[in-house]
């Protein structure tokens, strides 16, 4: 089976600092891929490289086994590839229903009442429903978590980023975004997920990759990796629930 997404020998360093080192993993249909790693690991670099915003030095990104290193990030994004940012983004002024009708209109190319159906239908399955017409930056922090997925869904991707999604949400919080995500898992989109709540990444993750400096260092069953001396040890003081 083509996995959906792979990174191949990817490259990426600002002066003496790499942040993708010679970095090679693989994306199988459907899949969710858990990503751990310390602070200044080169996490959100690689998602940045992923979509494009970040040029890389080397390598390659396929998806469905095509190279897109030369797509620009708003064709990557109409191909299939979306994510959520650490620190959420939206559009403050703009009401939550807007916000995903900027991603369904732009990244999905819907129109109409397509995407109108479309943005309804995610903001239902996100929660976020009876709050569509509230301006996104009134939101509180677990509102504008969801609207960031919110968004991503509403571009209609094979693929979804989510950078450290649960950050800063209580332990309720916490369940109630593993409860939407493994309901999004259901629709068949691949996700790959950068988290530091590590009980959340190992409730909903098929595997999990490991990487430090920019470099794959573990990748395997959650178990395993997290039963790994190298990943202890890059762990070491981190108190995990796991």
């Amino acid at each position: 089976m083509t996995p959906i997404l792979e990174l191949r020998g990817l490259q990426k360093a600002f002066g003496a600092v790499t942040v993708a080192d010679s970095q090679s993993w693989a994306l199988a249909p459907g899949e969710a891929l858990g990503v751990l790693g310390p602070n200044g690991a080169g996490k959100t670099s690689m998602f940045n490289l992923v979509t494009g915003t970040l040029p890389a030095d080397g390598g390659q990104i396929l998806l469905n086994g095509r190279d897109i290193m030369p797509w620009p990030a708003a064709r990557r994004c109409r191909a299939g590839i979306a994510r959520s940012f650490q620190v959420p983004q939206p559009f403050g002024g703009m009401t939550i229903f807007e916000n995903t009708f900027v991603a369904a209109t732009q990244g999905a190319r819907l129109s109409g009442s397509a995407a109108e159906d479309l943005c309804l239908d995610v903001l239902n399955r996100t929660s976020l429903l009876p709050k569509a017409n509230v301006l996104a930056g009134g939101l509180t922090l677990l509102e504008r978590k969801r609207l960031e997925l919110a968004r991503a869904m509403c571009a209609q991707p094979s693929v979804i980023l989510l950078d450290e999604i649960a950050g800063g949400l209580t332990e309720h919080e916490c369940k109630s975004l593993i409860e939407t995500i493994m309901g999004l898992r259901e629709t068949g989109v691949s996700i790959v997920w950068i988290e530091h709540v590590v009980h959340a990444l190992l409730a909903v993750v098929d595997r999990l990759l490991v990487i430090d400096f920019g470099k794959k260092i573990a990748e395997g069953e959650p178990e395993a990796i997290m039963q790994s001396p190298e990943v202890r040890e890059i762990y070491l003081g981190i108190e995990a629930d796991v």
